[in-house]
């Protein structure tokens, strides 16, 4: 007789396979997996705990049981993540989103007038022009970045939230900003460096984008783009906003404080890290 596998049973040995596979996540993990599955919520897994898979099912969840034992995102898996309470679609072309890059997205919602103008430099996905968009629907909104195959993943995002009109996404490398003027410059730019880059969990090493990640030999190289050519792409009165790793605060705040910005200043994320460094251009009047 064929072992009978009900919900309860399967959701506890996959969490102890994903424990002996060195995934911190294993139950959250295999709830996830699981619902997808059975196309439903982590709530309802346990409102039918003792419910039997078909065979069907089983042979759809060992497979993903089987490429997260690999150390592949969940959010690849998916195919889509949660950013500003927005469903987006992720896969290996772009980073997934985090919620500390949250913080970034309300830093620029404070310095936005509504109409404004936005330019997100690396887009990636287009979590935070999306964001931006989401919540000012006057603000014209350009979206960049060197991946061909990260736009298109951006664009549909946008299309899904009914936002591509409010959103100009347009093939570009940082070194060569669309010219704008801008309210706001923000970036989630490519901040590991070198030595950071071996210690990097697999799940991040192996599976998303390195030149979304990878910031040149001290991870500072697209800050140092991004600072050359804030004031002339910023408005007067601009900002520039870009997130950073834990420790590079101080030598962004240098850069931009060389590059000739003012009204310098750093946002710590929820778990008190250093997450966001800010500038400004100038007041003209001429």
């Amino acid at each position: 007789m064929a072992e009978r596998w009900t919900v309860i049973k399967i959701l506890r040995w996959t969490a102890d396979y994903f424990e002996g596979k060195g995934i911190d996540s294993g139950r959250l993990d295999a709830e996830l997996l699981l619902a997808d599955t059975l196309d439903l919520d982590r709530v309802g897994l346990y409102v039918n705990f003792d419910r039997p898979l078909t065979e069907q099912e089983l042979t759809g969840f060992r497979e993903k049981v089987r490429r997260r034992a690999e150390h592949e995102p969940v959010q690849y898996i998916l195919g889509e993540t949660e950013f500003w309470s927005l469903a987006l679609q992720v896969g290996p072309e772009v980073l997934i989103p985090r919620p500390d890059t949250e913080v970034l997205v309300e830093e620029a919602l404070q310095r936005l007038n509504n109409p404004g103008s936005m330019i997100d430099v690396g887009t990636g996905s287009g979590a935070i022009a999306i964001a931006v968009a989401h919540e000012r629907t006057a603000v014209e909104i350009t979206a960049i970045d060197c991946s061909c195959q990260a736009l298109e993943v951006a664009r549909a995002n946008a299309e899904r939230h009914s936002l591509a009109g409010q959103i100009t996404f347009r093939e570009a490398d940082l070194a060569a900003l669309p010219p704008g003027p801008y309210d706001l410059v923000v970036s989630n730019p490519p901040y590991i460096s070198e030595t950071e880059w071996a210690g990097l969990m697999p799940e991040v090493r192996d599976y998303e984008p390195r030149m979304a990640l990878h910031g040149g030999a001290d991870g500072l190289d697209a800050y140092r783009q991004l600072s050359r050519q804030a004031l002339s792409v910023l408005k007067p009165g601009g900002w520039l906003l870009v997130e950073v790793g834990a420790s590079q605060a101080a030598m962004v705040l240098e850069l931009f404080e060389q590059a000739g910005l003012s009204e310098l200043g750093v946002r710590k994320d929820y778990a008190d890290i250093p997450r966001v460094v800010y500038g400004r251009a100038d007041l003209q009047t001429g």
